[in-house]
């Protein structure tokens, strides 16, 4: 994100895969942690928060930190009110808060149900599952997403593969968003005839 606000001269959107806000000040007792990574990012102006969106949330959380969070101007759509209102309304919801601008796509596999992807140090019930995610992240074909990562799989708490398999499913998906607006940014900045 640092890099990317140096590259762009301007903070980027973000939309974040989760079922943690990861926007605590202090998490575990240390300042700079997994949980605390976008209280950085919003803290050093590296994201726009008026851009960001956090999808999946609902690990329990002390109200201050959800109140922080909001009071950033951060959208935080639950994972109840992810699966409620479905994929393509989840996405349309992404596109709106993303629009147009560069964006950064955090996926924490966190964010799929536990029954998809154990292997991971966080888990929490009631997730996303698959076909879910896939279906969100299609639906951001067109955004234009820069950058992106996966988070928190974890080899020794995974079961016979299945969250590395569905990481490397979601980042395949992931990619392709990247990748179709990379072939839009070149074709924009291409001369005309």
């Amino acid at each position: 994100l640092r890099a990317l606000k140096t590259r762009l001269g301007e903070p980027v959107g973000l939309v974040q895969f989760d079922s943690h806000l990861d926007t605590w000040e202090v998490n575990f007792g240390q300042r700079f942690a997994h949980g605390s990574v976008f209280y950085h990012a919003l803290n050093e102006g590296l994201v726009d928060p008026k851009r960001m969106i956090q999808v999946g949330i609902r690990s329990p959380v002390h109200r201050e930190v959800w109140d922080w969070t909001l009071a950033q101007g951060v959208t935080i759509l639950t994972g109840e009110e992810a699966q409620l209102l479905g994929p393509i309304t989840v996405a349309e919801r992404i596109r709106n808060v993303l629009g147009n601008a560069p964006a950064y796509l955090s996926f924490d596999i966190d964010a799929l149900d536990p029954s998809c992807a154990p292997g991971t140090g966080t888990p929490e019930a009631g997730g996303l599952t698959m076909i879910e995610a896939q279906r969100i992240v299609r639906g951001l074909m067109g955004l234009d997403v820069v950058a992106a990562d996966m988070v928190e799989v974890s080899p020794p708490f995974d079961v016979a593969g299945l969250t590395a398999f569905h990481g490397a499913s979601m980042l395949f998906e992931i990619l392709c968003v990247v990748a179709e607006a990379r072939t839009a940014r070149r074709e924009a900045d291409a001369p005309q005839p």
